[in-house]
């Protein structure tokens, strides 16, 4: 599988959630024994994480998968472009696939 691209948009302040269902030759991709993992840098190459997000496998069988930010993990970064990318992973990473890759532009709050 490629890396697909995705660019989403996290509201400074808010909770965010993104949940898609993974697919190979257009049936559901099983995910058992599968973990997920993405994380928000500032540059691709950065050291620094701005953010983890807390992703979940929600249903195996059926390839799902959601990644999210909590309303206090958003409220603390900076309004601007960031970079995410998010990963599947076997118990030990012996096998680790990128799902999606893209730009994160965080929206500021307004209302505090």
């Amino acid at each position: 599988m490629a890396a697909g691209k995705y660019n989403i948009v996290i509201d400074q302040g808010a909770d965010f959630a993104l949940e898609f269902t993974v697919k190979e030759d257009g049936s559901a991709f099983n995910l058992t024994n599968y973990s997920a993992r993405a994380q928000l840098r500032e540059r691709p190459h950065n050291t620094t994480k701005a953010a983890d997000f807390v992703c979940t496998i929600v249903s195996a069988a059926a390839g799902t998968v959601k990644m999210a930010l909590t309303n206090e993990t958003t409220k603390s970064l900076t309004p601007k472009k960031y970079y995410y990318d998010l990963e599947i992973f076997t118990t030990n990473d012996a096998a680790v696939t990128r799902l999606l890759q893209g730009e994160a532009l965080v929206s500021p709050e307004v209302t505090k």
